[in-house]
Parts: C-alpha cells; sequence; structure tokens
C-alpha cells in the first residue's frame, strides 16, 4: 500500500453507529424517561410548584416523553435530536414544568453527541455554538424576567454579594461549565475514535507490508532454488553425458572400462536424484522461513566436485589454501555452485584436459578460483551459466573476475566477503 493510498485523517469521517450501539441509545433514552419519571413524581410530592403553577399530570408526562424518547436516535442523527431537544428544552423551562435534572441531562447528552458522532465537522461545531448561545439568550431571558419580579427566595440572603448578582454570576458559571464539558468531552470522544481507527489502518497496512515482504522474500528464494536446480542438472547431466560418449565407445574394445563409466553415470545420477529431493522438498515445504539452508551442498563436498570432473575425463587439481574456518552457509553454498558451474562448462564447452580448483581462506573474505588449459571462451554456453555466477556473488557482495588467461585457458575467480572470522 503506498503513501497515495493513506487517508487525509483530518477528513475523516466516523462510521455510523453500529446495531449494538443503537441499542444501547435506546436503552440509554429509556433511563433518561424513567429518571423524568421519577423526578416528577418526587417534585409533585414535596409540592415544590407554586399554588396554581403545576402543569396537569399528563402534561408533565408528555414534557418527559419528549425529552427522553429523541435520545434513541442520538448516534443516528445526532444534529436533528440537538435542535430538537433544545428547543423542547426551552419550552419546557417556559412551561415550568418543575424538573430541570433530567432535561438537563438530554441536552448534555444531545450537545456531546454531535460532537462525537457528526460526521461533518463544520457542521458540529457551529450547531453546538448556535445551541450554546440560544441557551445564554434565554438564561439571560429568564433572569431578567426574574429580577422584575421579587423573589422570597432572597429574603434570607446574607452573603457579602447582591443576591441578584450572586444569582446571575452562579447561573453563568454553571451553565458555561455545564455546556463547555459537553463540548470538550464530545470532541475528545470524537479524536479518540479517530485514532482507534488510524491505528486500526495502520496495523493493517503494516501486516499488508509484512505479507508482501514475506511474499517477496520467498519468490527470491524460489529463484535461489531455480539457479540450484539449474546447476544441479547441467553439472550431473554433463558429466553423464560424457561418461556415457565414452561407455559407448569403448563397449567393444574394453568392457571393463566402459563398466567404470557406467557405474560412473549411475553414481552421478543417484547424487543427481539426491539433490534434486533436497531442492524440491524446500519448494513443496510449507514452512515460510526462507533462510533455512539446511542440507545445502557447502565447501565440505567441493571433493566430490572434483572427483565427478575427473570421472568425466578431467584433470583436476584442487588445493586449499590458509586455515580453513566456518564461513556463512550462503557464502559457502554460493562459493560451491560458483565451482560446480565453471567446472560443468570446463567439461562441456572448453574442450579442456585439465583444470585447477583453489580455494583460498583469506582474513576478511573466502576466494574461490577454477582454472583450465581450453580454448579460452565459453562459446557453446548460453551464457547463464556466468549470469547465475555474477547474481550469486552480488548477493554476497562479493566480486566476480571471469575472462580467458594470457597463456591459454579460462578463469573464474570469486571473492566472497565473510564476517566469520
Amino acid at each position: 500500500m503506498s503513501a497515495a493510498d493513506d487517508p487525509v485523517w483530518s477528513t475523516w469521517r466516523r462510521p455510523l453507529p453500529t446495531p449494538a450501539e443503537q441499542r444501547q441509545d435506546v436503552w440509554i433514552a429509556l433511563l433518561v424517561l424513567v429518571g423524568a419519571l421519577a423526578a416528577m413524581v418526587l417534585i409533585n410530592s414535596v409540592g415544590a410548584f407554586a399554588l396554581g403553577s403545576a402543569p396537569p399530570l399528563w402534561e408533565q408526562l408528555l414534557w418527559a416523553v419528549l425529552l427522553s424518547l429523541p435520545l434513541a436516535m442520538r448516534r443516528r442523527f445526532p444534529l436533528a435530536v440537538l435542535i430538537v431537544v433544545s428547543a423542547l428544552f426551552i419550552a419546557a423551562q417556559a412551561r415550568q414544568v418543575g424538573d430541570n435534572v433530567m432535561p438537563s441531562i438530554a441536552l448534555f447528552l444531545a450537545t456531546y453527541t454531535v460532537g462525537a458522532w457528526e460526521r461533518n465537522r463544520n457542521r458540529a461545531r457551529w450547531a453546538r455554538i448556535g445551541v450554546i448561545v440560544a441557551m445564554f439568550i434565554w438564561l439571560g431571558y429568564s433572569m431578567v424576567a426574574a429580577s422584575a419580579e421579587p423573589s422570597p427566595r432572597f429574603a434570607q440572603a446574607a452573603g457579602p454579594l447582591d443576591p441578584m448578582l450572586a444569582a446571575v454570576v452562579y447561573g453563568v458559571a454553571f451553565n458555561l461549565l455545564f455546556f463547555v464539558g459537553a463540548y470538550f468531552f464530545g470532541n475528545m470522544a470524537w479524536l479518540s475514535a479517530r485514532r482507534q481507527a488510524e491505528l486500526i489502518w495502520r496495523a493493517e497496512e503494516l501486516r499488508l507490508s509484512q505479507e508482501q515482504n514475506t511474499r517477496g522474500a520467498i519468490v527470491a528464494e524460489r529463484i535461489r532454488i531455480a539457479r540450484d536446480l539449474h546447476d544441479v542438472v547441467a553439472h550431473h547431466v554433463s558429466v553423464m553425458g560424457v561418461q556415457a560418449g565414452a561407455a559407448r565407445r569403448v563397449l567393444d574394445k574394453d568392457p571393463e572400462v566402459a563398466s567404470e563409466a557406467l557405474r560412473t553415470v549411475e553414481q552421478t545420477a543417484r547424487r543427481a536424484i539426491n539433490e534434486l529431493r533436497g531442492l524440491l522438498g524446500v519448494l513443496r515445504a510449507e514452512d515460510t522461513d526462507v533462510s533455512d539452508m539446511k542440507g545445502s551442498p557447502g565447501l565440505d563436498q567441493l571433493p566430490e566436485l572434483v572427483s565427478a570432473a575427473r570421472d568425466a575425463g578431467l584433470d583436476v587439481e584442487h588445493g586449499v589454501y590458509g586455515e580453513p574456518r566456518p564461513v556463512p552457509q550462503g557464502v559457502a553454498l554460493s562459493a560451491y555452485r560458483v565451482v560446480q558451474e565453471a567446472l560443468t562448462n570446463v567439461v562441456k564447452h572448453a574442450g579442456a584436459r585439465r583444470a585447477d580448483v583453489r580455494v583460498r581462506y583469506l582474513e576478511t573474505a573466502l576466494e574461490v578460483e577454477v582454472t583450465d588449459d581450453g580454448r579460452g571462451d565459453v562459446k557453446g554456453s548460453n551464457g547463464f551459466g556466468l549470469l547465475g555466477m555474477r547474481e550469486r556473488v552480488a548477493v554476497h557482495g562479493g566480486e566476480l573476475d571471469a575472462g580467458p588467461r594470457r597463456d591459454g585457458g579460462f578463469r573464474v575467480r570469486v571473492s566472497l566477503p565473510t564476517s566469520v572470522h
């Protein structure tokens, strides 16, 4: 997934509420309604209304229902619920229904929900600001109306401030905290939901990236195995071809030599089958640990390569210089395959009689060199051998020098760095 696919989180839209969340809203609305009914019973039982000012019980019940039930749709239609609840709140106060606690809770929930769930953030901001302004206008009107009439509640006033001034300050401060809290917590809920969505998206992006990297590593391993298959088949089949041809030529003249050549063909075929089994087993394995190279040939198997080349009629010298030491498996495998490919080219294309295989353990590198006394070119080769050598060496940051020698023949020299000392 590219950076161009990264969503612009500043314009993120919160998903619509789930059925479970909508069911929660229904329960919340019913809970507010129960609270409003309980408050209605208590207020009427206490006798908090002035004589003759109490609305009929059926009207009080109607106001409780109208203020509570819209909350059942608060997350599905947050703006509409806020407007309806705000208008009903002012109307209920104008009718002096008595209970201000549950209507205030309904208004708080409606304001909070717009901040937390309204998908259009510009509308969410201005709708809440508009409602808050309307509520303070209504508060101011209520205070002016109340100040025009003497109130018995000021008769026991004993504080240092003027009773009316204290009532105004208290009312403004309380409503300011009320609406700022609803506005702030609504915004925080929306930001929290956005961050959670972003974390989920990032986690999914990381998972897909890891899957892509894993697939790339597996493809690279498949290519490596394909090169090994090519090396195994090319080397062993060329040896088998040479030995079979030799057996055919001397079959009538020297059956013993022909038998030895055919035995070499048999042994070479078995070695090829064993190596092919191992490589194909890796291809069939479900384990995705592409770094596992257990069972891959290495430097210890070079004498077998030399012996197979000798069996093909080539006079091969094999020398090891420096103190042998463990090297990384990848380096050992690459060195083995380079020698294998080089000897295969000598046997098949060079027309050589002698070859020399040298392994040098240098201080910071492993050097492998294969020389022959043949034509000094790779005519007849398809070129994949040298290309495969270059790719193998490049994987380890090594160097490859391949070309004709001045005194005749061909030389392949590879230097593979190693961190093992």
